[in-house]
Formats: C-alpha cells, sequence, structure tokens
C-alpha cells in the first residue's frame, strides 16, 4: 500500500469546525472536523477558539494546531476514505472520556 504525499497550500474556515483545504495537486476537499474532535490530542478542539488557531506548518504542510494536533496530509486528501474510520475512533475516545469521569 503506498503513501502518497500530498503538501496543503492554502484553507480557509467557511463555517464552525469546517476548512476549505487547497492541495498542491489543485485539488480542493470541504471537511467538517467536528464529528471527529474527541480524544486528549482533538477534544480541545472542541473550543471554536482554539479550533480556529488552525495554522499550516511551514515544513510539514499539513494544518497543526497550537495543542500539537495535527492531521496527514494525505489523511485529508483522501477524506471520504478515511472519514469513517476517523469517526468510529473518536466515538471510541468519547466513550472512554465517559467512563473515566
Amino acid at each position: 500500500m503506498s503513501h502518497q504525499i500530498y503538501r496543503i497550500v492554502t484553507f480557509d474556515i467557511i463555517k464552525p469546525y469546517t476548512l476549505r483545504i487547497k492541495f498542491d495537486d489543485d485539488m480542493e476537499r470541504i471537511i467538517n472536523f467536528r464529528p471527529v474532535l474527541e480524544g486528549s490530542l482533538f477534544g480541545p478542539l472542541q473550543d471554536e477558539t482554539e479550533f480556529n488557531q488552525v495554522e499550516i506548518n511551514p515544513e510539514l504542510h499539513t494544518l497543526v494546531w497550537p495543542n500539537g494536533a495535527d492531521f496527514d496530509p494525505e489523511t485529508l486528501h483522501e477524506w471520504p476514505k478515511y472519514e469513517e474510520e476517523m469517526q468510529r475512533m473518536a466515538r471510541q475516545w468519547a466513550k472512554a472520556k465517559l467512563k473515566v469521569a
């Protein structure tokens, strides 16, 4: 299984938790991240102010947040392929958080 290398060149916040992302191959993808914002790394991004601090890392060319959260550009480029699994993992993280609380 090969892993494609993509670079994110620009993004826009188009509504809460939703970004329009443009890649170096001119493909654009609109992703609503809200369903995957769970767990110790992504959970803090449920705070919209935190989420909106997203930037493009100039070395890795991917989206990053000040708390260290990031996504592989290939995952974002091929989001329909990964979305269901990312949401499944987020549900597991949310259940684990409830068990601890």
